[in-house]
């Protein structure tokens, strides 16, 4: 089966409820729950896609029900993106902070908000560290004090260092670095060293999307600087983090399982 029908497949059989955590249509998550009462532990699914479109939190379901077959919940996140959804600096932050944020708002007593991994893919995964550092934010950025605190982050084949993407960069942040320095200050995940909490990062050697290299470099600054990083580099390309029949993925569920 391809990765396409994986998809689909997905679609279709996953036990999901969709929530608004605002008025856009973009500004939605999924949540997907295991059987039983819980409380569950808790998965943030950020899809990437270079912050722009067509990409959107569809080409997470399958991984989301891995996730929830393995006893996990996951809330897969929408959100504003590049071009016509009206993304960008602040609205792309300021909305995967409200989706995160609006767990609290479900008091949901099946899940677990003690127990949140922040889990991005590719540009999601740019979003899941920036998440993972909002509590360090100064008053009044974009996801300053978060409601709902993440107790680690896994990027899959994460951005992890604005610099190298260039164009993608300065679209989604409205200039460079010289031109608006706060702004990469803050979201820059190479500019953010180190997390407080543990960082889990799964990039295959052989991503032509998104060079291994940066999460090389993120891993050893981080590292420097006294974070706690795990950096996994399986075979594979770019998209097989989030395909959960990969080496890949089945990586990532050993750094999310010895992380418990």
């Amino acid at each position: 089966m391809t990765f396409a029908l994986r998809i689909a497949s997905a679609t279709l059989l996953a036990r999901r409820s969709r929530h608004r955590y605002g008025d856009h249509p973009r500004q939605v998550a999924d949540l997907h729950r295991p059987a039983g009462p819980g409380p569950h532990p808790v998965a943030v699914v950020v899809h990437g896609g270079t912050w722009q479109p067509p990409y959107t939190r569809l080409i997470m379901r399958p991984l989301c029900r891995d996730l929830v077959g393995r006893g996990c919940a996951a809330w897969n996140v929408g959100y504003r993106r590049l071009g016509i959804d009206g993304g960008g600096w602040p609205e792309t932050f300021d909305d995967v902070a409200a989706a995160i944020d609006h767990l609290a708002e479900l008091a949901d007593g099946g899940l677990d908000l003690g127990r949140v991994t922040l889990i991005g893919h590719s540009a999601g995964g740019q979003l899941a560290l920036w998440a993972a550092g909002r509590d360090e934010l100064p008053p009044g950025a974009p996801g300053a004090r978060p409601r709902v605190p993440a107790q680690r982050v896994l990027g899959l084949a994460p951005v992890c260092d604005m610099s190298r993407v260039g164009d993608a960069a300065r679209d989604l942040l409205g200039g460079g670095a010289r031109d608006v320095p706060d702004r990469y200050a803050q979201a820059d995940p190479m500019l953010r060293l180190p997390l407080a909490v543990p960082v889990g990062i799964v990039h295959p050697r052989d991503d032509r999307t998104v060079s291994v290299q940066g999460s090389r470099d993120y891993a050893a600054a981080a590292r420097a600087a006294g974070g706690d990083v795990t950096l996994v580099e399986p075979a594979g390309g770019h998209v097989d983090p989030i395909d959960p029949r990969t080496a890949a993925w089945r990586a990532a569920v050993a750094w999310l399982t010895g992380q418990r």
